[in-house]
């Protein structure tokens, strides 16, 4: 089976089951974990950052960090096809008691224009407590519903300035940001510095069995950890999985680009189908969105001939690329793909 579902769910290699067997543990929960603590200060001084804090999911990543920077009854604005508002089951609303402004972007992008005309302007006539506090904006890089897109760096500076001048704090979804830093040449850093708080993930194209780190300032990440134990993220020896984080990091990031070109054969010999149709300047990383007919009896048919994929619609269908994904694999996935198209 060459599984496209996603890179999730990628199998960890025998050199990262090795470090993971040996991983030298604490309890993470009284923070005196070695393996977890390596990890927060690599990754923080990776992103530029003071401090950074582990935890299971880049969802509880995010969702911390809306509940840190905002209060019950606050706006936060994102992208309209947002992991933050459409993949984390209303966790916005149900953590932290705020409400959305989605921004219609192109290729999971806005501009600090939009932004400006999202936050409403005050006036003198009214006072200040009649208007809904506008106090975050989040920014996902690499754009997931958008198929991977990556934030021009320029872009998400002024819209970070902007930002600042409106008083909003900044948070950066970066679950892929080590893929839109491979496909840009962009470091991570100059990314993170656009804004105030970042989530990476170790799960996805890096090939970790699980893990997350939130990433910010000494005193944000210090007052975050309170959040990590009442939402359910306290671990005790998590060094164990910290260390497949860790050596995915140092060990897969340069591998990032084989994902990327393998998405650019397939997403080029979709186009060439009769009966697909693909963006072929949204393909920035490793994923991959298309359209057919009829998405259910393509997903059911390849999947029949040794190809997983999802539907995300009548004829949406997502493909991704990962570490357990070879080249010829791509190639026999995008001809067997092909095929049942045009059947």
């Amino acid at each position: 089976m060459i599984d496209l579902r996603s890179d999730t769910i990628t199998r960890p290699s025998e050199a990262m089951r090795r470090a993971m067997a040996d991983a030298v543990v604490g309890d993470d929960v009284y923070h005196d974990d070695p393996t977890v603590n390596e990890l927060e200060e690599e990754v923080a001084g990776v992103l530029g950052k003071d401090a950074a804090m582990f935890v299971p999911s880049g969802t509880m990543s995010n969702q911390i960090a809306v509940r840190m920077h905002t209060q019950p009854g606050d706006v936060v604005v994102l992208e309209a096809g947002a992991h933050i508002g459409g993949h984390e089951m209303g966790g916005a609303a149900h953590h932290s008691g705020v409400t959305l402004a989605r921004i219609p972007g192109t290729h999971g992008m806005f501009t600090a224009d939009q932004l400006r005309d999202t936050v409403p302007t005050r006036h003198p006539s009214l006072p200040d407590y009649l208007y809904e506090p506008y106090t975050l904006v989040c920014l996902e890089n690499t754009h997931n519903e958008a198929g991977g897109t990556v934030w021009d760096l320029a872009v998400m500076e002024d819209v970070g300035s902007a930002a600042a001048g409106l008083g909003l704090a900044r948070h950066l979804d970066g679950a892929r940001l080590w893929n839109a830093s491979a496909a840009s040449g962009v470091d991570v850093a100059d990314y993170a510095a656009t804004v105030d708080t970042v989530s990476v993930c170790f799960s996805k194209g890096l090939g970790a069995p699980v893990g997350s780190t939130l990433v910010g300032s000494a005193d944000f990440i210090a007052e975050a950890r309170r959040f990590k134990q009442m939402f359910g993220g306290g671990m005790r020896q998590s060094g164990i999985i910290a260390a497949g984080a860790l050596h995915a990091l140092r060990t897969n990031r340069s591998r990032l680009t084989d994902d990327h070109s393998h998405a650019q054969l397939f997403s080029e010999r979709i186009a060439e189908s009769e009966g697909g149709s693909v963006d072929l300047d949204s393909i920035h990383t490793n994923i991959v969105y298309f359209e057919v007919d009829d998405a259910a009896r393509v997903v059911q048919h390849c999947l029949d001939d040794g190809v997983a994929m999802l539907k995300l619609g009548d004829r949406r269908i997502r493909a991704v690329f990962h570490l357990d994904v070879t080249e010829a694999e791509a190639a026999k996935a995008a001809d067997v793909v092909a095929a049942v198209i045009d059947l």
